[in-house]
Formats: C-alpha cells, structure tokens, sequence
C-alpha cells in the first residue's frame, strides 16, 4: 500500500500558482491601460481647455499640447500623440461658434515584457476625443 500523506499540499501549491500568476498578470495588465486611459482622458480635456483661455491660436496649440503632456507625464505614458484640431475650420478658430477638438492617443505596452523580446511586442492602444466649444457669446480673438 503506498502512503499519499502530504500530497494534497503539493497539488494545492501547484493549482495556486498555476492559476494565480495568470489571474494576477491580468489584472496587471487591465489596471495598466485603466491607467492608460484615465491619462489620454485627461489630457485631452485639459488640452482643449488650455487651448481656449490662449490669446491666439499659435500660444493655444502651445498650451494645449503642454497641458496634455502634464497630464501624461502624471500616469507615465512617455509617448502619446497629441492632434489639436479647429472647427468648424482651421480659420475660424477662437471665434464665437467654433470648438477645439483634440485628439489624444498612446499605447499601453504590456506590463512585464522583457525587452530582449522586442519594443513591438504589442500593447493596448487607447484614445481619447474631447471637444470644447469656445461660446456663442464670447467675442473673438
């Protein structure tokens, strides 16, 4: 007769850790582009936000691309594309009727990715659109 004594400790540290790592690289993984997101979220809504208190058009795409970086930099995403937009159209920017549209997108890479594997090994992309009107009733700039 063979003795099983202590092997149910044995099988119950392997299930943990086989089903555990997994679990916990996941929520790694979806805290990251939370974190991501809230960040491309943010700095879309304090880039438009900037670019209307500018005194001209050339200080506001300034301003709101220093804004969005602020608001990168505080969640850690390095590199994010920032595309400051006016509408209706580009000429009609900062007068009464128009908005600033800006557009914020980066790529959350995978969280404990060796880099000996390559800087293409994938990621998340997250984007974020914010539109800000500049006011019917404001007098233009």
């Amino acid at each position: 007769m063979r003795r099983d004594d202590g092997s149910a400790v044995v099988e119950f540290i392997w299930l943990t850790v086989l089903l555990l790592v997994p679990f916990v690289y996941v929520l790694v993984a979806v805290f990251d582009t939370q974190r991501a997101a809230f960040g491309v979220s943010t700095a879309s809504r304090a880039g438009a936000r900037a670019f209307l208190q500018a005194p001209d058009v050339s200080t506001g795409e300034q301003r709101a691309r220093a804004a969005a970086r602020v608001a990168l930099d505080d969640q850690g995403l390095d590199t994010a594309d920032v595309v400051v937009t006016c509408l209706p159209t580009p000429s009609a920017c900062l007068q009464p009727g128009s908005s600033v549209r800006v557009v914020v997108r980066a790529v959350q890479p995978l969280p404990l990715t060796p880099s000996a594997l390559g800087s293409q090994l994938g990621g998340v992309t997250v984007d974020s659109t914010h539109t800000e009107p500049y006011g019917s009733f404001r007098s233009a700039r």
